[in-house]
């Protein structure tokens, strides 16, 4: 079984109850409320052992679950499109694929709003003019709205990783070797 597998089930999985989420949410015109949603339940997620928990253990039955995400939907005040899709979810013992969930809504609401994300590694810190001039070249490039996601990976020795969408640009000296050594070996 390829390890990938379980992974893409459950993104597939989340795919098809955030679209029928996220399309609730917009006839309801509560796409906002749903984006405030999404942000409040990750930081629950990432936060709460317990919550991670409930959502992956199969010690925990149908109802239980149901029971549990209920009480914590009504405690955070999640829209009604949200929280119907995570009683669902439960029922169907399908909420080990929030957190895909919640990424693909995200995903969703960014591009309803005109935004992307990217994903921007570098081998050191930027400062924020580079970050600001690293935004506006990809706006240029894509026509929306790009916010940063940026961490610092040492291992690169010099240059950055952008991932946006599908596209990934490697200018990583650590990418430029490893292309330098392969062609090393084809001559030699």
């Amino acid at each position: 079984m390829d390890v990938s597998e379980p992974a893409s089930i459950s993104a597939a999985i989340a795919g098809r109850y955030a679209t029928a989420i996220f399309d609730l949410a917009q006839e309801a015109g509560g796409l906002w409320a749903l984006e405030a949603d999404v942000g409040a339940l990750g930081a629950a997620l990432a936060s709460s052992a317990e919550l991670r928990d409930l959502i992956a253990s199969p010690v925990y039955t149908r109802d239980e679950q149901g029971a549990a995400i209920s009480a914590l939907a009504a405690q955070m005040g999640l829209s009604p499109a949200l929280s119907n899709g995570l009683k669902l979810m439960a029922a169907k013992r399908r909420l080990f694929a929030l957190p895909q969930l919640l990424k693909a809504l995200a995903e969703a609401i960014a591009e309803a709003k005109g935004e992307m994300t990217a994903e921007v590694t570098s081998a050191t810190a930027l400062s924020e003019d580079q970050v600001g001039r690293l935004a506006a070249i990809l706006a240029a490039k894509t026509g929306k709205s790009v916010k940063l996601n940026v961490a610092v990976d040492e291992s690169l020795i010099g240059g950055m990783i952008v991932k946006l969408g599908s596209r990934m640009i490697d200018t990583s000296v650590k990418a430029k070797l490893a292309s330098l050594q392969n062609a090393m070996k084809e001559v030699g």
